[in-house]
């Protein structure tokens, strides 16, 4: 009886070490790690940049006065088309002072003039007709009264420019403001009351309108110095509007500035492009935009993910791994490669791979132990 119970205990201490062993070689043993691979591939890469800006009229002309004085009347509003000549407002004249007091006085010195040569020349034509002075001192004479008639003509007039603003005494033509040329009137600054300024060698003067042709616009923004060097004239842009989503127009660029400008520490260029308009979408002046532009194009390139990149710590070279054998092996050696243009996503690979290696990935594939997905489970 002792010893079957000696058996039965020595059966149970094996039994539970073989169990103990078994849990403990189960619980504590690791998967297999696979890395899953690509193989390089045959595509087209296109390396682009994108240049922020906005779309604007080609040409965009100023109407300013001829004359200062004050907005008498505004005929047309903002977004109007006009055609060249159409009136667009009228300016009340408000003469200067001291200068129309000037010109009154310059008035009457020509009258005074004019007459007192008026009585000489009656004076000395009886003489002349008479024949008691030489034709010579009559024509002298008759030289006098007809420059004191002319002198007071032009004081008149200069009266009357300084009061009406024009020197027939009707003030249209200055004080009319017409448009220039065919277009849409973009902006009208001025009200009606407003004070306007002439312009003249000293100052621009008063803006009384803008108009521009919105049939012919322009992209106008800036592109980085790294990239400048890569732009040429005609170079085809895509551009998309902010305001309006799902379009893009062609445009070709046409403009590159030859200076740059230094924004926020960084050196940018004017570009300026023309944009191909649709007859069905309504661009306005001012839309922001931006341009995207192809700097460099490859097709039908030998390419591969550009994550699978990896760079060498002390060369900065870069290089990939490739399964040696089958990809069940999951064994992998080392090979250097020469790389070209990026997108991003892709890079051209110009030597060390074919289609035919099997690049490793690094997002290595890990399975879940049969215990753990348990312990999860619960």
């Amino acid at each position: 009886m002792n010893k079957i119970v000696k058996y039965i205990l020595i059966g149970v201490l094996v039994l539970g070490a073989l169990w103990a062993a078994v849990f403990f070689i189960k619980s504590n043993s690791k998967s297999a790690i696979t890395y899953d691979t690509s193989q390089p591939f045959t595509s087209s890469i296109e390396k682009k940049t994108v240049a922020t800006g906005k779309v604007v009229p080609e040409d965009e002309i100023e109407i300013k006065p001829q004359i200062s004085g004050i907005i008498e009347e505004i005929y047309l509003e903002e977004g109007a088309k006009v055609k060249a000549g159409d009136l667009i407002a009228v300016i009340k004249v408000v003469p200067n002072e001291q200068s129309l007091n000037q010109a009154s006085g310059r008035v009457r010195n020509a009258e005074l003039a004019l007459n007192n040569a008026k009585i000489e020349y009656d004076r000395n034509k009886a003489l002349f007709d008479k024949g008691v002075i030489s034709s010579q001192d009559f024509n002298n004479l008759q030289l006098t009264y007809n420059q004191a008639q002319q002198e007071l003509q032009n004081a008149r007039a200069d009266y009357q420019i300084i009061r009406r603003g024009s020197a027939g005494g009707s003030s249209s033509a200055n004080t009319n403001i017409r448009a220039t040329v065919d277009g849409t009137i973009l902006e009208i600054p001025v009200e009606v009351g407003d004070q306007v300024i002439q312009s003249n060698n000293f100052n621009d003067g008063t803006t009384i309108a803008s108009i521009a042709d919105l049939g012919k616009m322009i992209f106008e923004g800036k592109v980085d110095e790294g990239e400048v060097g890569k732009l040429k004239v005609g170079t085809p842009l895509k551009i998309s509007l902010g305001a309006v989503e799902d379009v893009e127009l062609d445009a070709k660029l046409k403009f590159i500035a030859p200076k740059g400008i230094e924004e926020t520490g960084a050196v940018q260029f004017k570009i300026e492009g023309d944009v191909e308009e649709k007859d069905d979408i309504f661009i306005r002046a001012g839309y922001s935009a931006n341009a995207s532009i192809v700097l460099e194009k490859k097709d039908s390139i030998l390419v591969i993910p550009e994550a699978l990149l990896q760079f060498d710590k002390e060369t900065d070279k870069p290089y990939v791994e490739v399964a040696v054998g089958s990809v069940e092996e999951q064994k992998f050696e080392r090979k250097d490669i020469e790389t070209g243009i990026s997108d991003g996503v892709n890079v051209e690979v110009i030597s060390g791979l074919t289609k035919e290696d099997k690049v490793k990935h690094w997002n290595k594939t890990e399975p879940i132990k049969k215990g753990d997905e348990e312990t999860e489970t619960e």
